[in-house]
């Protein structure tokens, strides 16, 4: 209940009103039945946007750590992702990402809309990063479309470290379907899941017109933290006292 109050009084008009919102290709999101919308990941406000904009409710697979801040705006937080039925997911380890894939094939098993993010983690530099398989792995089990999404300007209008989004027009762009049911059965061959994952990404790059890497996100992000610390070490020209010769 409390999501259709955020979608459709509290949040959703608000959301709706300030960023004015372009949707295109809103017809390839089926009105009924299990399917996947896989889109790409700029920003805080992707979580907001898109189920603002969209007609039928939608549940993401969020990271854990939205449910488990410290302080009031940890327990604010948490409580918003709940109440939205959104679903906290672990994402260190392998048995982590078992889990998760176990909780979107519950929803799919709904017949409902399941979100998901491929990369894994929000850009950190607005471009488009390799996908996890598990998006493959939940479309080749569960017998699903996989809808491409991208997010445009939501980068723009909140990037990493931005509390409050600048208030700008964004668009969301849907893709045609994708049907991977000539794989049907083959969700435990890795040449397969990976052939999936790349076609879902190629999709959602061709609506966003983002640059793509073609490594993880998480492991680009973390070299570029290192070669941060790296600088501000004392004599690493970060700032410290320098070195004696």
């Amino acid at each position: 209940m409390f999501y259709y109050v955020l979608k459709y009084v509290l949040l959703g008009p608000l959301l709706r009103l300030l960023f004015r919102p372009r949707i295109e290709g809103l017809e390839h999101v089926p009105d009924e039945g299990a399917a996947i919308v896989a889109g790409n990941h700029l920003s805080f406000s992707d979580h907001f946007l898109m189920p603002a904009i969209l007609a039928r409710r939608i549940t993401f697979l969020a990271k854990a750590e939205y449910f488990t801040g410290p302080g009031l705006k940890g327990r604010l937080t948490a409580a918003f992702f709940r109440s939205a039925g959104q679903i906290p997911v672990d994402r260190s380890g392998r048995e982590a990402g078992r889990a998760a894939i176990r909780e979107g094939l519950g929803v799919l098993s709904r017949g409902e809309l399941l979100g998901i993010y491929p990369e894994g983690t929000r850009s950190h530099d607005g471009r488009l990063y390799k996908g996890k398989v598990g998006v493959a792995v939940m479309a080749l089990r569960a017998g699903v479309p996989v809808v491409p999404c991208a997010m445009v300007g939501t980068f723009e209008i909140q990037p990493p470290g931005q509390v409050l989004p600048r208030i700008k027009r964004v668009t969301v762009r849907f893709g045609e379907p994708l049907d991977f049911s000539r794989y049907a059965g083959m969700e435990n061959e890795k040449a397969v899941v990976r052939a999936v994952t790349d076609e879902i990404m190629y999709a959602v790059l061709r609506l966003s017109g983002q640059e793509y890497v073609d490594r993880y996100a998480a492991e680009v992000k973390a070299e570029e933290q290192e070669r941060q610390r790296v600088r501000r070490l004392p004599g690493r020209g970060g700032g410290g006292a320098p070195r004696q010769g």
